[in-house]
């Protein structure tokens, strides 16, 4: 078949190919954070002829919070659309943050913000981890949720990290008000 058969005249087919592979990477991870570590996949829908439906943890520590760590697992689409990069992945994500050390803050927040982002399909939709703070009760708030230029999705899930002493040494508590602004 020629390319100029496929209406594709001046273009080969091979350049198209590689193209559509570069576009086709898999969810790449545009984020305020580090990219997360994959910790386990477990495969959920079998495919006969192609990648398999998989639910994918990861790990990731706050780029601007030292001490605190989160994990979310999202689903990851398999077939052909999944494999090149072209399914729009589905909106259920988990999330759980912990304090695994000293927390101490890097700079000043707004409430709200982007702690990662993570493209969840080829234009439109992307998921979303971001961190404010509860300042009654010097909690931290995280929160995972996925948009979509056209129509968002309800679905979310929320972490929440107390501020405490870490080990003996740690006698100090930061507060969350002081690095967020309102």
């Amino acid at each position: 078949m020629s390319s100029r058969f496929l209406g594709l005249s001046g273009i080969r087919l091979k350049d198209l190919a590689l193209f559509l592979l570069l576009l086709a990477v898999p969810a790449t991870f545009a984020s305020a954070a580090d990219e997360p570590d994959l910790i386990f996949r477990r495969s959920t829908v079998f495919k006969w002829m192609s990648p398999n439906d998989k639910l994918a943890t990861y790990g990731l520590d706050d780029p601007e919070v030292e001490g605190v760590a989160c994990h979310f697992t999202v689903p990851e689409k398999g077939g052909f659309k999944g494999w090149l990069g072209l399914a729009e992945q589905v909106s259920d994500i988990s999330l759980a943050c912990r304090q695994i050390g000293p927390i101490k803050f890097k700079n000043k927040m707004e409430q709200g913000d982007d702690m990662f982002r993570h493209r969840r399909s080829l234009f439109f939709k992307k998921m979303q981890i971001v961190r404010g703070c509860d300042a009654k009760r010097n909690v931290l708030v995280y929160m995972v949720y996925s948009d979509k230029l056209i129509e968002g999705s309800p679905k979310n899930s929320t972490s929440t990290v107390p501020i405490m002493p870490w080990g003996p040494a740690d006698a100090s508590v930061q507060k969350c008000s002081e690095f967020f602004t309102q």
